[in-house]
């Protein structure tokens, strides 16, 4: 199947083709025909599936074949709700890619910076608009923002709602939308309380599944370094300083941690900056900008403000920590090996995580090789 088997508007077709889309993932064949019949739709897909432009390209296509009157003042028609600011600016630029031939107007909303702007988007008639919890009740507060007009509704990253504590402000938000409108909801995994959610929400959904979380993609070649919790960060240094891959993703499990190993990789003369809730949203996006552009070689995320960072080359993905819940350790590293490319996932084990490292090989199916004869194996 190609994009052009699934009925698209020639405006978006143009779009996909100028960013060299040819042929769509499995959850974009699947939803985007559902979606497009006006069918909600009840999805569960890991990162890296495609699944941002699973609905935003059919969303592009359902707005602009049904267009507001001549004259008619431009309302939010459009709700995309994501969970943190990078993954909804992520969205944002999705929405500006796919829909850069359509008239169509958006907003991102999110809090960390002054809403002065984000209220002049809303203004200018942005129909769609991508928004965090938290900034959009304060904007929904102050009578800044009208979701009477909202017609197509996105829940994106439900279990990551769930995992930030914002599912009451989703409800909230969710008393504010019109009764009658598409729903899409999109969650990694579907724990009872989610599940509870999409059943509240969803009429009759088309239920589209890719990738459970317990796979991992082929493509990606894993390893495990046993080393002694005092010895990692040596390992690490000693790791990128032997290794080529330019583009390097290191998670840890705690902020502290991660701004120490920062530091740490640059007075050993390797670029790296660290990505996590205290910082800024100044901070964040200067970060992600670096890392993107490859001036910083290596970025070191915790798990919460690492979503919504989307490189189609990412080579190599370390987890320095490993994570307490095993599927976590399946959207990290699924960070890596996108768009057809190969992928490394090297994982640092001390003796306290062993348990962890086990639970995630129960859950994958498959004993992580291990790299055994280096440095600082038995140091």
């Amino acid at each position: 199947m190609s994009f052009s088997d699934l009925n698209l508007i020639e405006p978006i077709m143009k779009a996909l083709k100028e960013e060299q889309y040819e042929v769509p993932t499995p959850i974009q064949s699947q939803a985007i025909p559902a979606i497009l019949q006006k069918r909600d739709v009840l999805g569960c897909a890991q990162t890296g599936t495609g699944k941002t432009a699973a609905f935003v390209i059919p969303l592009l296509q359902l707005l602009a074949n049904n267009r507001p009157e001549q004259g008619a003042r431009r309302q939010p028609r459009v709700l995309i709700l994501a969970p943190t600011r990078e993954l909804a600016l992520q969205i944002g630029e999705s929405i500006s890619a796919y829909g850069r031939h359509l008239p169509f107007k958006s907003a991102v909303l999110y809090g960390g910076v002054s809403q002065q702007p984000q209220v002049d988007a809303l203004r200018r008639g942005a129909e769609i608009v991508v928004a965090t919890p938290g900034r959009l009740l304060d904007l929904l507060s102050q009578n800044l923002i009208s979701l009477s007009g909202i017609q197509y509704f996105v829940l994106d990253e439900a279990d990551r709602m769930l995992d930030m504590g914002f599912v009451r402000d989703v409800k909230k938000i969710i008393q504010r939308l019109p009764a009658q409108r598409q729903t899409l909801f999109f969650s990694a995994t579907m724990p009872p309380v989610i599940k509870e959610l999409a059943d509240d929400l969803l009429k009759n959904p088309v239920g589209v599944q890719v990738a459970p979380v317990s796979a991992t993609a082929d493509r990606i070649g894993q390893q495990v370094y046993f080393a002694a919790k005092q010895h990692k960060q040596a390992l690490l240094v000693h790791l990128l300083q032997q290794r080529e891959e330019r583009s390097i993703l290191v998670f840890t499990e705690m902020k502290h941690v991660a701004n120490k190993l920062s530091m740490s990789l640059v007075k050993a003369g390797i670029p790296s900056e660290a990505i996590h809730g205290n910082k800024s949203q100044n901070q964040r996006q200067a970060a992600l900008s670096n890392f993107k552009s490859g001036k910083t070689r290596v970025l070191v995320a915790t798990d919460i403000a690492a979503r919504g960072i989307d490189i189609d080359d990412l080579a190599l993905v370390i987890n320095y920590q490993l994570p307490n819940v095993p599927e976590t350790y399946v959207h990290r590293i699924g960070r890596t090996g996108r768009a057809g490319a190969e992928g490394i996932a090297i994982a640092f084990c001390d003796q306290e995580e062993r348990p962890l490292l086990n639970a995630i090989q129960k859950l994958i199916r498959k004993t992580i090789p291990v790299v055994t004869g280096h440095a600082f194996e038995n140091a």
